[in-house]
């Protein structure tokens, strides 16, 4: 397999622990090894992240944006998964 063959690796960094890994770029990469080390080097180059995580975007399935309405609207009638009715104390930012 030549270098132009190689497959697209999506790449996701945490950078502390008890956050969530967030996409931060695309590179090619002959394996899922190569691609985490040419992540490393690439992404966290201030030895900024505690995790990498690395996919061939070939395996990534997503949803189509204009259907969302198939997806997500069938929660709306369902009342009790949104704490819409719950009165918010003064000051409370986030629960």
């Amino acid at each position: 397999m030549s270098k132009q063959d190689w497959p697209l690796f999506e790449v996701f960094i945490r950078a502390k622990s008890g956050l969530s890994h967030r996409h931060v770029g695309s590179l090619h990469a002959a394996d899922a090894a190569m691609a985490i080390d040419h992540a490393r080097d690439l992404y966290t180059r201030r030895g900024e992240g505690v995790s990498i995580w690395v996919i061939e975007s070939r395996n990534i399935h997503a949803s189509d944006p204009a259907e969302s309405s198939a997806l997500f609207e069938p929660a709306a009638d369902k009342i009790y998964r949104h704490p819409t009715f719950y009165d918010v104390p003064d000051g409370v930012e986030n629960l």
